[in-house]
């Protein structure tokens, strides 16, 4: 016989998970534990005005679940200026997979985690991202239909996230250095994973003087010796004296200590969440004269391409829309000057408002 436990009554409003859902204005949250598979996984829900929620799964290894809940509430909020901001009639959504991917990855994990995502009935939708390949997803597609990124399909969206990533730095170099050339630029590209990688395979077709920083030494000798890149430590490549910073690894990079040593007139790469507290950093950015590009607008690349394969639009579609991040970059940027307001405030407000005046549509009659 199972015995059950009373749960003591408490207030929710002293729930430190209510309250951190309530601070990002979260739909809803789902926590997914299978100690058979030893699946432990956040499924956050930020908002569905414009659609179902979707976005990818990140599998990291978080040194608490604290950690883990803040990343998935973060990034998720994320997802929901990202997709408005690029004209989809997308939510936004993520999930958090705690977990080493290198070493704890199987079919059964997967379908697992499957079955957690088809218990939303649609309202998320996953993908691949951080320490998950197309062919995980396989797996998860067993298990339920709202998933996307996979073989065969829209397939890996990282070199999409790159040639968005790509376009939306040439948009800042455009406005600061009055050409969107960047043939002799000094660009440093922090991270050569997946995105980065590609990100570096476009500056090198432009001629761009690249330095590339990555905890991964086997990536760093690769991509340094195919595209003629100069490898720095992880913490020297904040004092190079560049033109362009381009963190295309994890978040809050833009922080105190950081600010004190770049030497860069523009902030542009596919990182998430890139500055660490947005109305500090942000607006730091913005009194040292330098450009940033905000990253949910400039990383759209990737959840355009699950967008085109959501609806069956095809690949000349998605790289058509994945150009428009351009002129989203740099309607920010000129915005941000006239206004003198931070480009990430500027960007706020435009999915801000998209969201408003669509739910003004949703309303019933």
């Amino acid at each position: 016989m199972i015995e059950v436990k009373k749960i003591e009554e408490t207030n929710l409003a002293d729930n430190p998970v209510i309250a951190q859902m309530s601070n990002y204005d979260h739909e809803q949250l789902l926590f997914c534990n299978d100690n058979a598979t030893g699946l432990k996984a956040i499924i956050a829900v930020h908002n569905t005005v414009l659609g179902p929620a979707l976005g990818g799964t990140r599998m990291w290894s978080y040194s608490n679940e604290m950690e883990a809940l803040n990343d998935v509430l973060r990034l998720s909020r994320g997802m929901t200026y990202k997709n408005a901001i690029s004209g989809l009639n997308l939510g936004g959504g993520k999930a958090v997979i705690m977990g080493d991917a290198k070493t704890m990855k199987s079919e059964a994990f997967f379908r697992r985690f499957g079955k957690f995502v088809n218990s939303l009935a649609g309202k998320y939708i996953t993908a691949e991202d951080v320490g998950i390949s197309p062919s995980d997803m396989l797996w998860v597609s067993m298990e339920t239909a709202h998933v996307v990124g996979l073989p065969g399909k829209s397939g890996d969206p990282s070199p999409i996230t790159a040639h968005g990533t790509y376009v939306g730095m040439k948009a800042c170099a455009n406005v600061q250095f009055g050409s969107d050339s960047l043939s002799g630029k000094k660009i440093a590209v922090q991270g050569v994973g997946h995105v980065g990688e590609y990100l570096v395979e476009y500056l090198s077709k432009e001629n761009a003087d690249i330095y590339i920083s990555d905890i991964d030494q086997d990536s760093l000798k690769r991509v340094s010796e195919k595209y003629g890149a100069t490898v720095v430590g992880p913490d020297e490549i904040y004092d190079i004296d560049m033109d362009i910073y381009a963190p295309c690894a994890l978040g809050a990079t833009v922080n105190d200590d950081t600010l004190s040593r770049l030497k860069c007139s523009i902030i542009a790469g596919a990182a998430n969440n890139q500055l660490k507290i947005e109305k500090v950093h942000g607006q730091a950015v913005m009194d040292k004269g330098m450009i940033y590009a905000p990253d949910y607008a400039i990383n759209a690349g990737g959840v355009i391409s699950c967008y085109a394969e959501v609806k069956n639009l095809s690949s000349d579609w998605a790289m058509a829309k994945a150009d428009d991040i351009y002129a989203t970059i740099k309607n920010i940027v000129e915005r941000s000057r006239t206004e003198n307001v931070p480009t990430y405030a500027i960007a706020n407000k435009m999915a801000e408002e998209r969201v408003e005046a669509i739910g003004k549509v949703k309303l019933p009659l």
